[in-house]
């Protein structure tokens, strides 16, 4: 895949369902099915969040769910085809809503992701995102998530925080 292929854009209302079924597939296995398509088109429509679409040649290949408060932002989901994964389409969607938060004066990136899934620790750790937090019992009260943030106008990679364990 080449970059002139990937294109990033807003998401469209019928979105929701192909959005939904691939968090179903590749982000929430395991853990029942939360974010339903009803769920994601009201995060399409909210002017507090912004839902990239990442497409090759029209197709869908990936996609990422951001939330904006008034001083930080939260990654809330992000999903990518496992046939576009190690392509860099996650990588381009997660700069694509980081640089969105930047022109909106939003600084602070924070997310969560499931503790034993090494291979997602590792790629937000590769894009400056430091682990700060353990929170047990967040997934459905039975899976423990990382809790990570990334600070846009740092290097965060050097930054240290003070890890804290929470049992939930």
């Amino acid at each position: 895949m080449t970059a002139q292929q990937l294109t990033i854009e807003l998401a469209r209302s019928d979105d929701a369902y192909q959005f939904a079924l691939l968090s179903r597939e590749l982000v929430e296995q395991g853990l029942g099915w939360s974010w339903t398509a009803p769920r994601i088109l009201r995060q399409i429509q909210s002017p507090d969040a912004l839902v990239a679409a990442a497409r090759v040649d029209a197709a869908l290949v990936g996609f990422a769910v951001m939330y904006f408060a008034a001083e930080h932002g939260h990654l809330n989901l992000l999903a990518v085809q496992l046939q576009s994964q190690r392509r860099g389409v996650g990588r381009t969607l997660i700069r694509w809503l980081e640089e969105s938060a930047v022109k909106a004066g939003i600084f602070d990136i924070y997310l969560e992701v499931r503790a034993q899934n090494m291979a997602a620790r590792h790629f937000y750790r590769a894009l400056g995102y430091v682990e700060f937090e353990e929170i047990r019992g967040y997934y459905n009260r039975s899976e423990t998530a990382i809790r990570m943030v990334h600070d846009l106008r740092v290097n965060s990679a050097v930054r240290v925080l003070p890890f804290r364990q929470i049992i939930g």
